[in-house]
């Protein structure tokens, strides 16, 4: 009996007819259901079973879907990306499942999406485009990037190609991660614990995993001690970010405005109230999204998997 191998991950399925003939030559059949963000656990819990190997994305891959999955055929998974937030490592220990991810693979890409983010807000580009569409010819002022202060939230592969990026525009980054004490050959950076130095940010840019420390950082008690009409921008993880505070910080305009590319609930539920904010540029999830990012880290995926099942 072959191998069957499911891949639930979004931007690998979008292009996985360039990684079907990769798959099917080590033997293996592929499921490549449609997944518009995740698969719910229910759903996960009838199709893990059916496979040996499975390639996660965002899904709610959980204790429940892995017990499932061990009493049917599955032997190996692999989470495609770089967060684990939603993958309980735990369990597949506990259950004899191998399973790794795809370390440091998207700095560059999504440390080009946060500074277009950056830009977006600074210049208020959403606004012009919006009203460009309607007839109009508005022109608002914005604000320069050099001499403003980025306050960068994770320092990891993402933050530090970020700041790298930020600095050439000439920003200063005060960057917070309890991981990290060395910045050397960044000189625009200096490292601090959250949230002292918060209230000197024009930016709050979010890069950072969602660990529980990490939750919800931003929240009602972090926004009062921010500037008045600091721009935020979120290319991590949407729980980083209260939502419900944010929400409140935009009616009352202490927050000038907010990028954000991840949610609390994604996709992005119709009756949010941020829908009603029009000083926000919204993402999809998606700031890691190229074609070069998306074949080289489903390649190193598919290899991964492979060593795990034999089939090399």
């Amino acid at each position: 009996m072959a191998l069957r191998v499911l891949v639930t991950c979004p931007p690998m399925l979008g292009m996985i007819e360039t990684f079907r003939p990769l798959i099917e030559a080590k033997g293996m059949e592929l499921s490549a259901p449609n997944v518009v963000q995740t698969l719910s656990v229910g759903e996960l819990i009838e199709l893990v079973p059916q496979h040996d190997g499975w390639i996660i994305g965002d899904d709610p891959a959980t204790r429940e879907v892995f017990a499932a999955g061990r009493n049917g055929r599955l032997k190996a998974a692999v989470k495609w990306g770089i967060g684990v937030d939603n993958v309980d490592f735990a369990a597949c220990r506990d259950l004899g499942i191998p399973i790794a991810n795809t370390p440091n693979m998207f700095g560059g890409e999504v440390a080009d999406m946060a500074v277009g983010y950056v830009i977006g807000l600074a210049r208020e580009t959403f606004v012009i485009d919006r009203e460009v569409r309607k007839g109009k010819w508005p022109k608002p002022s914005g604000i320069s990037l050099a001499g403003k202060i980025v306050a960068l939230i994770g320092f990891g592969d993402i933050g530090r190609n970020t700041a790298k990026r930020l600095a050439a525009a000439g920003m200063h980054i005060v960057a917070y991660d309890p991981a990290v004490s060395d910045v050397q050959g960044q000189e625009s950076v200096t490292m601090a614990v959250w949230p002292k130095r918060l209230e000197e940010a024009d930016f709050i840019v979010v890069t950072c995993a969602l660990t529980s420390s990490s939750f919800h950082m931003i929240n009602k008690e972090s926004l009062l001690r921010a500037k008045p009409g600091v721009r935020i921008v979120n290319v991590g993880r949407g729980p980083v970010i209260e939502e419900l505070a944010l929400i409140e910080a935009l009616q009352s305009e202490k927050v000038h405005s907010a990028a954000l590319d991840v949610f609390e609930q994604e996709p992005l539920p119709a009756d949010s109230p941020l829908r009603h904010h029009q000083r926000c540029i919204f993402g999809s999830h998606n700031a890691s999204n190229t074609t070069d990012a998306v074949d080289r880290t489903s390649r190193i995926a598919i290899h991964k998997l492979c060593e795990f099942m034999g089939c090399l």
